[in-house]
């Protein structure tokens, strides 16, 4: 690996560069946070050769998405579906304005 391919992953993401310490700090919130939101399949972060926890920047987004549901008083496990949600709504959006600008770019039909 050269020093151009590490500062790529910089870049990157979904690149699991924050350990469960570092991503806690982050947040402003606990370890057990994380765990928690981890057993609710909010995220599931990738582990280390040594099996430690590692997350992405698109990660800590969503728990920081969960943290401020949950300190507004929404349960965790709630929060964590609101936040699942929001999330493939996002996706959904993104898609249907890809289909809709691919078919306002299309030619229209032949008249018959």
């Amino acid at each position: 690996m050269t020093a151009n391919d590490s500062f790529d992953r910089l870049d990157d993401d979904d690149y699991p560069a924050y350990t469960m310490g570092r991503a806690a700090e982050t947040l402003g919130t606990t370890q057990g946070f994380l765990r928690a939101i981890g057993e609710a399949r909010l995220i599931t972060p990738l582990r280390s050769e040594g099996g430690h926890r590692r997350y992405s920047r698109y990660q800590l987004r969503i728990a920081a998405r969960a943290r401020e549901l949950v300190d507004q008083g929404t349960p965790i496990e709630a929060a964590c579906r609101i936040v699942i949600l929001e999330d493939q709504l996002q996706e959904a959006l993104r898609i249907n304005a890809e289909y809709r600008r691919a078919a306002e770019s299309a030619d229209p039909p032949p008249v018959v």
